[in-house]
Formats: C-alpha cells, structure tokens, sequence
C-alpha cells in the first residue's frame, strides 16, 4: 500500500534538541512532509545525491494509518492506527540548515526506509530503539521518552489534514546524529518490530 502522504515530527526527543541549539521542546508539535517518492524498503539502498555535502541518518518509530482519520482527540488516535514499523529519516543536514525550505534536505528520492514490516499490538509508548551504524550503537533510547507521543502527533495532524488508509508518520529522532558514507550499512531495530537495514550507495 503506497501512502498517500509521509509525515514526519522534527525535535521530539530532549536528547535531539542540542544538536540544533534549542534549550526548550516545542509547545507544539513540528511536522513536516516527506513525499511518497522518497519511500523504500528494507533491503534498498539509500543514495547520497551527488551535491550533498553532508547526510545522516535518523532511526525513528513510525505510524501507519489504518482508518481515515480527521479531527481525532488524543484519546481515540490510536485506534485509527493499523501497527508500527521501523524507520529512517533520512537527512541533508548542509540543505536543511541552508534552504528555507525542507523540501530537499528531507525528500531526496531513498530518504523515508521503513521497514521490515508492520507489527500490530503494540503499545508504542514503550518500545526500545536503537541504531547500528556497520554494527556500531550509535543511537539508544525509549519512545517513553517522546515528547509528543504517538497519540498527540496523530491527532494534531488530524486537525489540519485528513490522514488515509497507508499514510506514515515518522515520529522523531533521539540523540546526536551523523553522517553516512557510501558503503555503509544503517540499522534501525524496534523491539516487538525488528530490523530495518539499508546499505548506502552514492549515484552511478
């Protein structure tokens, strides 16, 4: 099922507010749009467009929309959604600091893995998440520690636009990230979920 939208949240973890001088969370939560293009499964590669300077990873847990969904309250969010999966926000952090605009830095083709699959029965308000750089831990943390939870971030986005059956809401990143290279391999693995791996290729 292709959504029909990507959505993604930008500084919902405390531990990711530094690396962009912030020193409170927002009121609010800070959703962006990441295109369906950018979409690929587990077992593709990301790749590093040519005039990108510097790109990194983002292990996120992320949402998929079971029922179309509009003006929810938090406390009937998560029954519009269908299960969760493991995902990879993946980021020109050079385009995002200098455009205005998102658009690039966040919807490069290759830029939104998720994978491997969808896990239902879930209480995403506990999960492990942590992810492997060439089997090195560069990112563990809980999504107890969100600071918009699951629940929030979909009736939000609900207030303002419809969600539909198979959309995607990636729901934030912890800690400090870095970049990959060409040849390395990303994991992103979610307890109750699995392991999302992609290796990273620069343009033939």
């Amino acid at each position: 099922m292709r959504p029909s939208k990507i959505l993604a949240v930008a500084l919902n973890y405390g531990s990711h507010l530094g690396q962009f001088d912030r020193s409170s969370a927002p009121a609010n939560p800070e959703l962006f749009l990441k295109p369906p293009s950018a979409l690929i499964g587990s077992g593709e590669a990301i790749v590093l467009p040519a005039t990108a300077e510097r790109v990194d990873y983002e292990g996120e847990l992320v949402a998929v929309i079971g029922r179309r969904a509009r003006d929810l309250e938090p406390g009937e969010a998560l029954a519009y959604v269908l299960g969760y999966t493991c995902g990879n926000d993946v980021s020109a952090r050079d385009w995002q600091q200098n455009d205005l605009q998102w658009w690039r830095a966040k919807g490069c083709d290759t830029f939104a893995p998720v994978g491997p699959w969808i896990a239902t029965n879930l209480d995403p308000t506990n999960l492990e998440l942590q992810t492997r750089v060439n089997g090195e831990v560069v990112q563990r943390s809980n999504t107890s520690l969100l600071i918009h939870d699951v629940a929030r971030l979909v009736s939000f986005a609900s207030q303002v636009m419809t969600l539909e059956p198979g959309d995607l809401l990636f729901t934030g990143t912890p800690g400090t990230t870095s970049s990959l290279r060409r040849g390395d391999v990303v994991e992103v693995e979610i307890g109750g979920i699995g392991v999302l791996r992609n290796h990273v290729e620069t343009p033939v």
